[in-house]
């Protein structure tokens, strides 16, 4: 039998009282799930301590039986067919339940800040396309924003069917993804969307992993002390706000507007979603081990001015839910933030570098589909359908698509002029709409000046006549960069450097 991993046990044993009148299910198990396709699909919950429990599916001859232990925890895996026919699965203890409507298929996971969270009915098209979301092989579960300073072994929420009156309030990213897949693989589609605006990396790890790394304790020394400072803040905000009702009070009796109310955010607040860990805590641990084929992210705005620690932070966040999860290396897709006049080209880097240096992912470039005067660009649809894409041609076999634009591999100077390298440059490189744009070289350690460049083959040559002796090599390197290398699929060029000089977020942790 699956064992869930040591510390959500510990969780499981502390939060559940040894005896349970009926047998219960954790939301994210219920009528109109997705149970991913032909694996052993952990089914969980929780009984009065030695209680036999029996798990059947339609689909089986026989049930499953499972005795819960003496916290009242018990947990089956069931065999899961390919997808198909519509289901029921039965668990019958002292009570019975009866899950119905549910599915065989694929099932994944959406996650991030606020362009994860970013729902339907906000992006281009919005009208149009809720009227069109008539997918009931599509099932929809949003996780409700909440925070925990330890792992809850339960969320909020319910699996839906994909309609116009389901999809509206839902990851436009999600949705767009899971359509896409939906429509190439023709198989049912289970899209989990757990997200929440403005929230950095490290809300999204254990605890635990960020405590083990030198490199991550700035973060836990920032929590501590805003712990420390928490209750005093709390009575200098309250004492604002008995002045701030006073002028109310006094504004409107003399017909005057009332002043606006005092904010207060504080690190240390129990209720902050940035508190290292408690978004995993609350809003991702109760969804393990429920069985995924993988994650999709869209999340590194709020970890932008320390994006030098991010190159570090992403991955071993990813490693953290691979290793919780108990499934390997699942697939981990994520969108490279888009050209935003506000945000560092350097997070745009760091995305890179973790993907390079982190097994079984996908990085989605999106330099063509932003907004330079908007972090939340509007444009989902072609957001979802690059990062459909990846899986469609890492995860599910799909050898000949071409899924990515061109990333930078290497370079080579060659007299006055540097030699880049692509990978991923498709049928050809090409550069949209005249001349390559965006590209600037230096001779080692020396000022940037702007270059000219042109394709050849596969690489580009990279030179300027204020230049002899060229060392090293930008592209869209600009907060708001628009440049215009493509491959001729018409995916966008990942902005890089070959240099290794310090950023302006280096030394920030």
């Amino acid at each position: 039998m699956y064992r869930l991993p040591t510390f959500l046990l510990m969780i499981l044993a502390l939060s559940h009282s040894p005896a349970w009148a009926d047998v219960r299910l954790p939301a994210i198990i219920g009528s109109n799930m997705v149970l991913q396709q032909k694996t052993n699909a952990p089914i969980w919950g929780w009984a009065e301590p030695g209680e036999e429990v029996k798990v059947q599916g339609s689909w089986q001859s026989t049930a499953t039986s499972v005795q819960a232990d003496a916290q009242g925890r018990w947990q089956v895996r069931l065999a899961t067919p390919k997808s198909g026919d519509t289901h029921t699965i039965t668990i019958t203890g002292k009570n019975k339940i009866t899950l119905d409507n549910v599915l065989a298929g694929e099932v994944w996971v959406g996650s991030g800040q606020s362009n994860m969270q970013w729902a339907v009915r906000n992006s281009n098209d919005s009208e149009r396309e809720i009227q069109a979301a008539d997918y009931p092989e599509i099932r929809l579960f949003y996780v409700q924003r909440k925070t925990a300073d330890t792992p809850l072994t339960d969320c909020e929420g319910s699996w839906q069917v994909c309609s116009p009156a389901t999809v509206p309030d839902f990851s436009a990213v999600a949705y767009f993804f899971a359509r896409s897949l939906h429509q190439e693989l023709g198989v049912p589609l289970g899209i989990i969307n757990t997200s929440w605006g403005g929230t950095p990396a490290e809300a999204w790890t254990r605890r635990q992993i960020l405590e083990a790394d030198e490199d991550f304790r700035p973060i836990i020394d920032r929590f501590e002390a805003a712990q420390g400072s928490y209750a005093d803040a709390k009575r200098k905000h309250e004492a604002q706000l008995a002045k701030w009702e006073k002028s109310v009070k006094e504004a409107k009796e003399a017909g005057k507007p009332t002043p606006r109310r005092p904010g207060f955010r504080h690190l240390g607040d129990p209720g902050n979603p940035h508190r290292p860990g408690t978004l995993y805590n609350a809003m991702l641990a109760p969804l393990i081990p429920y069985r995924i084929a993988g994650v999709i992210w869209y999340q590194g705005e709020s970890n932008a001015g320390r994006a030098y620690q991010y190159r570090t932070l992403f991955p071993a966040m990813i490693r953290n839910w691979r290793a919780d999860w108990g499934q390997g290396e699942f697939p981990f897709y994520f969108v490279q933030i888009a050209p935003y006049k506000g945000q560092t080209p350097e997070i745009r880097a760091a995305q890179l570098i973790a993907h390079r240096n982190t097994a079984n992912t996908g990085i989605v470039v999106t330099m063509d589909i932003g907004n330079p005067d908007n972090i939340h660009p509007r444009n989902k649809q072609d957001v979802g359908k690059r990062l459909a894409l990846w899986a469609r041609s890492e995860h599910y076999g799909q050898e000949d698509l071409v899924h990515c634009g061109p990333l930078y591999r290497s370079f080579k100077v060659e007299g006055h002029r540097i030699r880049i390298f692509f990978d991923h440059t498709g049928s050809g490189l090409m550069a949209k709409g005249g001349a390559l744009t965006d590209f600037v070289v230096a001779k080692e350690g020396g000022p940037f000046v702007p270059a000219q460049a042109r394709i050849d083959g596969d690489s580009i040559l990279v030179w300027s006549d204020q230049v002899s002796r060229p060392a090293e090599v930008r592209y869209g390197w600009e907060n708001a960069a628009q440049p215009n290398l493509f491959n001729r699929e018409k995916l966008p060029a990942s902005p890089f450097r070959t240099d290794t000089r310090p950023g302006t977020t280096f030394g920030k942790y």
